[in-house]
């Protein structure tokens, strides 16, 4: 059965490349070209997977994640020309799991749609994570590099896991600090460079080359892994 996907973008040869890309992965492929149509598709179509442009002619593609984010979690994958920092920040931080810059190449674009719908999971099925060498799980809080025990203090095991429940999805600073420390944290950004140095160090092969937890410069960080296993 093919799982459904909404391509919202207002430029018919845009929309026309996505189709094809997604149709040759075996999704059905629905349209929208303004922010409008694009939430109404969303509601009848529960895609599996929604690539979202942000430049549209009604409504701002932010807009449309926001309100989008009030009612659904289907994924967001935004597709758009603008390459600031900024702009990618408030994207993630509206609820989208990733952001391709346009000009893009398909393998990227699928290798992206695929980690931002591994994202979905819903976190009570996932119980151990597996990655390589590494292995965490999350039931009984034991992490395991190749068969030996990885000692982590609670903040190191706190911040693993929200990586490991989001593999694939680019988390900002903004958001880890919150989730790990709290709301009023969110702007104190040493903390969390001391705690990624501190867990790479002890999951990573090379922590002066990662591999697992890679920098999104200005904007936070991605943790690369394999799907999770019951």
């Amino acid at each position: 059965m093919k799982s459904p996907a909404v391509i919202v973008d207002d430029e018919v040869q845009i929309r026309r490349l996505l189709r094809v890309a997604l149709e040759a992965e075996n999704y059905q492929v629905y349209e929208a070209e303004t922010g409008q149509q694009a939430l109404v598709e969303i509601a009848n179509r529960r895609p599996a997977i929604i690539l979202l442009d942000l430049g549209l002619p009604d409504l701002d593609g932010l807009e449309v994640l926001k309100r989008l984010r009030e009612w659904s979690e289907a994924p967001v994958l935004v597709l758009s020309v603008r390459d600031d920092e900024a702009g990618k920040v408030a994207a993630l931080d509206a609820g989208a799991e990733d952001y391709v810059t346009k000009p893009f190449s398909t393998p990227e674009l699928l290798a992206r749609v695929r980690a931002a719908q591994r994202k979905t999971r819903p976190r009570e099925e996932i119980s151990v994570f597996k990655s390589g060498d590494l292995v965490v799980d999350l039931t009984t809080r034991l992490v395991t590099r190749s068969g030996e025990e990885v000692k982590l203090s609670a903040t190191e095991y706190a911040l693993l896991s929200l990586f490991v429940r989001h593999p694939g999805r680019v988390l900002t600073h903004r958001y880890i600090l919150r989730e790990i420390w709290g709301p009023k944290s969110e702007e104190h950004r040493q903390y969390l460079r001391v705690y990624v140095t501190h867990l790479r160090h002890k999951i990573e092969a090379d922590p002066s080359a990662p591999e697992l937890i890679k920098t999104e410069p200005g904007i936070g960080y991605r943790f690369r892994g394999d799907q999770p296993h019951d």
